[in-house]
């Protein structure tokens, strides 16, 4: 099949989720771990099918097998960590990508800072808080997370600024 098709059929059977659907899902993953020149497009829709069907392990597999991960990939297994509460796991992804960091990214992050609240999780967050840059502070979804797990650090006087 071709990269349209190929998507197509990827969110096709991410919206089923049935077992027929998560059959077919991974014979088309077989196929596209076999081409090389896959587009993000369809790399994409893999993961979003892998996370949909609640796969976090097939989902991690196929994204460490990717060569050049982009964003909405990242987003996708980010989300598929949060849903399945894997948060130490999510904040390992966030520490070891290597991609330009997006408002997308950052909300997720001080998201599972946030939920996790541990030390490791208020180094990272802090870190975070102090290295956002004006333009991203100003980021409606950005400062929101960032207040929301200050205070569920329970710093208090730092959410208020």
């Amino acid at each position: 099949p071709d990269n349209f098709t190929l998507t197509l059929s990827f969110y096709a059977c991410a919206q089923v989720a049935n077992a027929r659907a998560m059959r077919i899902g991974q014979k088309l993953i077989h196929k596209l771990l076999n081409n090389s020149r896959n587009e993000d497009i369809v790399l994409n829709a893999a993961t979003n099918m892998l996370i949909k069907f609640g796969d976090i392990v097939n989902a991690e597999r196929f994204y460490k097998s990717v060569k050049n991960k982009n964003i909405i990939m990242y987003c996708a297994i980010m989300k598929g960590y949060i849903e399945k509460k894997m948060f130490e796991q999510a904040l390992d992804l966030f520490e070891h990508v290597n991609l330009v960091k997006s408002d997308a990214m950052y909300t997720m992050a001080f998201n599972v800072c946030g939920k996790l609240g541990n030390d490791r999780a208020i180094k990272i967050g802090n870190k975070l808080l102090d290295e956002l840059s004006d333009n991203r502070k100003s980021s409606t979804a950005n400062l929101t997370s960032a207040m929301d797990m200050l205070m569920k650090f329970g710093n208090i006087q730092n959410a208020e600024r």
